[in-house]
């Protein structure tokens, strides 16, 4: 199954065949209230409705049948309509259909996504604190600072129709000797105005009259001021000028936002040059080294500061950009919060520290993993990428302005455990931190990257980089931290060419469940095993662990295709990911060389993470054997051929994710020459008549050659093919045709998409893309007569629904239930309740006019190629003497723009038997 964007580019011609019909006769029965499905094979779709508007967030809406994923819908921008193309949906497929976001249910009020928690009990702390690092970012520093606005002219960004206003709030220091570095600061998707009454906030933008825009970008001020007394420049930007459109793009957002930064950045070089020319508050600062940047984004502000990052590396194609200027500053790394990653395309060299947090209710996935595990492999491998899993931590209380008790504006916990609390994440519990101690360990993890990546000061490495330090200004957080990259040398990597004896080689991304490492069914979720585009994913694997007994016998040998080096190294560090709540998991850990020698380096020992069916706690946790026995011993470093895993707990899981030869320190990082791919989309009219062939919008751009995995949506069908592709500037190695066959019959508009991600060598900007063909057809006209319109109780009240022409998908007609004006109103105890039941979810009892079931509306579909269609409301009989009832129902059918229009009213007439 594909899964959907966050927001698609062709969002206006999915919206258009948003609401048009329901599953009818031929799927055995109705879609749940405010389900439906629209379109035939390559334009099916299943829409959403929802009766309010749905909170703007940085996850987005996820479709699910169950558990399983179906992919991400494309909103409509009233926040009410959800779309996603399901080609070849099948009825039993799409049982137990929930819309989801962060978690939550939506689709039905107040319901809970998971029952309490029957894992282990869960501890707040491990049994011994980590020590102490010797040196701790979070403390303030000596230097007084300064803090105000400034307000330039409002941009214009592609794909988005109104202008970005170019509004940052500032923190530096004044009494700072020379030219200081700059860290800028990008909130993430929220609501973007209220009103100050009530609970009232939107996702407008302009924001309307009698409302004003939420500060967001005024949320990061303690951040600011921690890093400004330690000598740094800072500058928060408002976004909400993006929030408020990035519903139609294809990329969430992502390149609008770096397209943002860029321009303040662009702003800071101008006033670098020409200090007289800068707003106030940059004059009353100290000035900013534009050579020494810190990016620090939140949720799918760190997406936007990712792909500043790459953009400033590596242009992208200027049609699609919204800063062509020159390149005059140098981002030194990233700080990236509960980031949202939908192109799961980080960029590789550039530095980057990912804050994960265990409570997450938006981005509850905790897909921002991929900033570290997409790295690995794609190019030299010298920047440092590190993980930062925060314990109770939730995703909105990084920011003060999404904070209840701080914000100006409504704001409220995203952490939602429906009717029963969470054993970890409910607030009170001991493992959840309130607001000032989620904020304390933010700023201090944020103050400890900007000291590696931007002041070079190795000593808080060891907060970084999964050497088990602590940073007491984040106490009582509990924080655990991985890395891959710096001085790391890599060895055992499942996603290369390995074999595995004693275990299994698993598919981080696969809905086969003896091939995927997790089984949805067991429950648990992984940020290591995000989903994509698809419902299957080659090249992303692991080694999966299962054993009942200890000792040799359950050995689990991981074999390169190759001898492996890591001759240099002082350890072995691996990344294991044990079940949350489990305790004392132990495995010793052995290499063997090519001439048959073997050397056991140590015994490692693990405890799952607090975790619950809601959070994502099945997280590898960095452990470390030193290599001095296997140097005792003889070994060849150079030359090592396995991998062995020994359990030394009677029984168990783990997952291994890799292993690598660790030195302490970090490398100095200069960024490959790459080539760079962007996927376009090409909107194209069906035709009259005839074939023609039109070309999937490819740009390779930047220098060398690389790999990259391509994957080429099947739009008749839920699959997609998938290949590697040598790419180079200049190149037309990516060719993806695609025919289009002309007629005049009415149909729904068409995707054929492709998805791109990077292998070795290469980086990717829009991940996704395609050819949209567009409906150039009129719909035919709806008209409905009576066919019996006066019957006696016990039998069905029927209508015929007809068209002017034929179609080549399904036409839906709803009708809705209006007040007689006279006489008595047919009730729910006069019709068929199984009918009253799949219509509105509604129980005959208490007896009471039809028109006053909330929610009440029925349906017919006339199928592709056919010209008519009956609709009925089956009536029961009920021994009583009574007189003729009415029921009045009106029309509703969608034009070709997906727009709701009411026909005219009939009336229905029900008699007593004679």
């Amino acid at each position: 199954m594909m899964a959907g964007s966050p927001g698609v580019g062709h969002a206006e011609q999915a919206a258009a065949g948003a609401a048009r019909s329901a599953l009818s006769a031929d799927s055995g029965g109705q879609l749940p209230v405010g389900w439906q499905i629209t379109g035939e094979g390559a334009a099916r779709q299943l829409v959403w409705r929802s009766d309010d508007p749905v909170p703007v967030s940085d996850s987005g809406v996820e479709f699910y049948a169950g558990d399983r994923l179906l992919g991400r819908p494309v909103g409509s921008r009233d926040g009410r309509t959800f779309v996603l193309p399901l080609p070849d949906a099948r009825r039993e497929e799409l049982s137990g259909l929930r819309a989801r976001a962060g978690g939550r249910r939506l689709d039905v009020a107040g319901a809970a996504e998971a029952g309490p928690s029957r894992r282990p009990g869960v501890t707040a702390q491990p049994p011994t604190r980590l020590p102490a690092n010797a040196v701790d970012p979070g403390k303030p520093g000596t230097y007084r600072t300064v803090t105000g606005e400034y307000t330039l002219p409002s941009v214009r960004l592609p794909g988005l129709a109104a202008p970005v206003e170019m509004r940052a709030v500032v923190v530096a220091p004044t009494t700072a000797p020379g030219h200081r570095p700059l860290a800028l600061f990008l909130h993430g998707r929220h609501s973007t105005c209220y009103t100050g009454h009530g609970e009232d906030v939107t996702g407008d933008w302009p924001c309307p009259a009698g409302s004003k825009p939420i500060p967001s970008h005024r949320g990061y001020l303690h951040d600011q001021k921690l890093l400004a007394s330690q000598g740094y420049v800072t500058v928060s930007l408002s976004a909400n000028g993006i929030n408020g459109q990035d519903y139609a793009a294809e990329d969430g957002g992502a390149q609008a936002r770096s397209s943002l930064v860029r321009q303040h950045l662009a702003r800071w070089a101008d006033w670098a040059a020409h200090p007289a020319s800068a707003p106030r508050i940059v004059r009353s600062s100290a000035p900013a080294d534009l050579s020494r940047v810190l990016l620090v984004g939140h949720s799918r502000g760190g997406e936007g500061v990712n792909r500043a990052a790459m953009d400033s590396l590596y242009p992208p194609p200027a049609d699609q950009d919204g800063y062509r200027g020159p390149v005059r500053w140098h981002i030194r790394g990233t700080v990236l919060i509960g980031p949202t990653i939908f192109g799961q395309n980080p960029t590789p060299d550039v530095p980057s520290a990912t804050i994960l947090p265990g409570c997450d209710g938006d981005v509850s996935d905790l897909q921002g993993e991929m900033y570290v595990d997409g790295t690995r492999g794609v190019s030299r491998g010298a920047a440092l990428h590190s993980a930062v899993y925060v314990v109770g931590a939730n995703h909105n209380f990084f920011n003060t302005e999404w904070t209840p008790g701080q914000a100006q504006a409504p704001a409220e916990d995203d952490f939602w455990a429906g009717d029963q609390p969470d054993r970890v994440c409910s607030p009170g519990t001991a493992t959840r931190l309130t607001a000032h101690q989620q904020q304390a360990a933010g700023a201090t993890y944020i103050a400890a990257a900007a000291r590696l990546f931007v002041a070079g000061d190795d000593r808080v490495r060891p907060l970084l980089d999964g050497s088990n330090r602590r940073a007491p200004s984040a106490d009582p957080a509990r924080v655990l931290t991985h890395a891959v990259g710096g001085r790391r040398t890599a060895a055992f990597l499942p996603d290369d060419q390995v074999a595995v004896d004693g275990g299994r080689l698993c598919a981080e991304v696969d809905t086969d469940t003896t091939t995927a490492c997790l089984n949805p069914d067991a429950g648990g979720v992984s940020p290591h095993f995000a989903q994509w585009e698809t419902s299957k994913e080659p090249g992303r694997r692991a080694v999966a662990l299962h054993w009942t007994a200890a000792g040799s016998g359950s050995t689990v040998r991981v074999r390169p295709a190759r001898a492996v080096s890591v001759a240099g190294s002082k350890a072995l560090a691996l990344r294991v990911i044990v079940p949350p709540n489990a305790r004392d998991t132990r495995l010793d850990v052995t290499l063997a060389d090519a001439a048959g020698h073997r050397a056991t380096l140590g015994r490692v020992r693990l405890d799952g993470l607090p975790g619950t069916d809601r959070t994502a706690s099945l997280w590898g946790q960095e452990v470390r054997v030193p290599l001095a026995a296997a140097t005792r011993s003889g070994l060849d470093l150079h030359r090592v051929t396995a991998l062995e895993l020994i359990p030394r707990t009677r029984s168990g899981r783990a997952w291994l994710m890799d292993a690598w030869g660790w030195r302490a320190g970090t490398l100095t990082v200069r960024a490959a020459a790459l080539p760079r791919v962007d996927i376009g989309r090409l909107t194209v009219k069906e035709g009259n008549s005839g074939v023609r062939t039109y070309h999937v919008p490819v740009n390779v751009s930047g220098h060398g050659s690389g790999t990259v995995r391509l994957f080429v949506a099947d739009p008749a069908s839920d699959g997609a093919t998938a290949r590697e592709v040598t790419v180079r500037p200049g190149s037309h190695s990516i060719d993806v045709p695609v025919e289009v066959r002309g007629n005049t019959r009415f149909g729904y508009d068409v995707s054929h998409d492709v998805f791109v991600k990077a292998v070795r060598g290469a980086v990717v900007g829009a991940h996704r893309g395609g050819v949209t063909v567009r409906n150039d057809d009129p719909l035919p006209a709806v008209t409905v007569t009576p066919v019996a319109d006066r019957v006696a109780e016990g039998r069905r009240l029927t209508w015929r629904v007809s068209l002017s022409a034929v179609a080549d998908t399904e036409i839906l007609a709803e009708f809705g239930v209006l007040p007689v004006t006279g006489g008595a109103e047919l009730s729910t105890t006069d019709v068929d309740p199984q009918w009253l039941l799949d219509s509105s979810g509604a129980s005959p009892r208490p007896s009471r006019p039809l028109s006053s079931v909330g929610g009440l509306t029925f349906s017919t579909s006339v199928p592709a190629g056919r010209t008519n269609a009956e609709v009925t409301i089956p009536t029961v009989t009920d021994g009583l003497t009574e007189p003729e009832e009415t029921v009045r129902i009106q029309t509703t059918v969608y034009d070709d723009s997906g727009q709701p229009r009411t026909g005219p009213v009939f009336t229905g007439k029900v008699h007593d038997p004679s």
